[in-house]
């Protein structure tokens, strides 16, 4: 076998660690939005254990203002603000079982200014077991989500 060939079965083998993390991304399925604007989010989780999910946190990160959320059926949904009534906390109880991916839908206003927002999530599964995507790094074993600022 060529060594072309053994490289792209190497990175066929790495994608789905690649993709199998939560993400946030715009409705679009886009990194990145426009500064200032109102925008529709997607926050995707998937199983990677053979176990379910129960639980999943998402932290709002620092100048992103939510404002509401699209229902998301069979999940419970609990807010934590701060003391100016900003939500700073998210978190659905619910279940996605093993081979399964839920997406959760978010609308707010992003930052000002040009930044980059990363999105910690914090998975949760039926052991008790806590998964944190929440590394800026993203080259980490567990980063968090980022989307850019423009």
């Amino acid at each position: 076998m060529k060594i072309s060939r053994w490289i792209a079965l190497f990175a066929l083998a790495l994608l789905p660690s690649v993709l199998a993390h939560a993400t946030v991304r715009t409705e679009a399925g886009l990194a990145e939005s426009k500064a200032g604007a109102f925008e529709t989010y997607r926050l995707q989780v998937p199983v990677e254990k053979p176990l379910a999910t129960v639980e999943i946190r998402l932290v709002v990160p620092s100048g992103f203002v939510l404002t509401r959320f699209l229902q998301t059926p069979g999940w419970e949904r609990s807010v934590v603000k701060d003391a100016s009534g900003l939500i700073t906390e998210v978190t659905w109880r619910g279940r996605i079982e093993e081979g399964e991916f839920a997406r959760f839908i978010f609308q707010g206003r992003n930052p000002q200014s040009p930044t980059k927002l990363y999105w910690k999530v914090y998975q949760k599964y039926a052991d008790g077991s806590v998964v944190a995507w929440d590394k800026e790094d993203p080259s980490a074993d567990t980063p968090a989500s980022s989307v850019e600022i423009k």
